[in-house]
């Protein structure tokens, strides 16, 4: 087989990752799509949306991502996704000499949310997960896997 997809998470005969992120992303903007009406809503409060954005839809887009070895190309399609996501939640800015409404540029995106970025989020995840490896027995094949001794 190419690829097959196993407990939402998708396997290649290559063994690339590429795919699995590709995956990922459309489910997170399938997901954000579906709470769009939720995200852009000005009844809504700013720290509700991020919660909404924290609870609903970065787990979609971060599941299994402890096993990701990212690349610079990944990381910023990653950090693109987010940047749109976020740029719904906190909506258009209006400018102040020029009295027109603009989109945020990322340096205001990163300012007004103050969570780690995804990135962030994926490598402090992946070091729990080595953590955890780590304290486990030298009889588990993933400890053996990770101290180089399979």
């Amino acid at each position: 087989m190419e690829e097959f997809k196993y407990l939402g998470t998708t396997f290649t005969h290559q063994n690339s990752i590429q795919e699995e992120i590709k995956s990922r992303l459309k489910s997170g903007n399938a997901c954000s799509h579906l709470v769009q009406n939720l995200v852009s809503s000005s009844l809504l409060s700013k720290t509700l949306k991020i919660k909404i954005h924290r609870t609903i839809i970065l787990p979609v887009v971060l599941y299994g991502c402890e096993t990701w070895s990212l690349i610079l190309r990944e990381e910023c399609r990653l950090k693109v996704f987010e940047n749109r996501v976020l740029r719904r939640i906190f909506g258009l800015k209006k400018d102040k000499v020029t009295v027109e409404w603009r989109k945020l540029h990322n340096e205001e995106i990163n300012e007004l949310y103050s969570s780690p970025s995804i990135v962030q989020a994926i490598s402090s995840r992946r070091m729990r997960w080595a953590g955890h490896v780590a304290s486990m027995g030298e009889s588990r094949g993933v400890y053996r896997v990770l101290v180089g001794k399979p």
